[in-house]
């Protein structure tokens, strides 16, 4: 498929109507005393979390989160150290990965989660002999 011009002036005028509508990173940073990427964005909005929380930052070391680029839109940070990405409108949103990722840390919260209902369904499972064990295949 050939990108035309006309192609090209669309996807500009596209980027060009997301940087005007979206706020975008002004400055960015890792405090070390709070344990946050700090961003400020230029709404004067200051967005703060912990590394944890973010895909590709987890258990990283201090020193490689305090090197932290803002891409020329100023939608993107950028970690060359950890070669990791965030974009500010999914920061904004509350996504801090990818779909995946984000899948599956959901997934692993909604397995830790303990509600009534499932110690309920816990209980009986246990009452016909709980989970058959795992046999090891000979």
């Amino acid at each position: 498929m050939a990108v035309t011009n006309s192609d090209k002036r669309k996807a500009e005028a596209r980027l060009q109507a997301r940087v005007t509508a979206t706020p975008q990173a002004q400055s960015a940073h890792y405090d070390r005393r709070r344990s946050r990427i700090v961003v400020t964005l230029t709404n004067a909005l200051e967005l703060a979390f912990p590394p944890a929380i973010a895909e590709g930052l987890a258990g990283a070391k201090p020193a490689d989160l305090s090197v932290i680029e803002i891409s020329p839109t100023g939608l993107g940070l950028h970690w060359p150290r950890l070669d990791a990405d965030l974009y500010i409108p999914g920061l904004l949103e509350g996504a801090f990965g990818s779909r995946r990722w984000m899948a599956r840390q959901m997934g692993r919260a909604g397995g830790k989660a303990v509600t009534a209902n499932k110690q309920a369904a816990a209980r009986e499972n246990g009452k016909l002999g709980g989970r058959p064990r795992k046999v090891a295949a000979a």
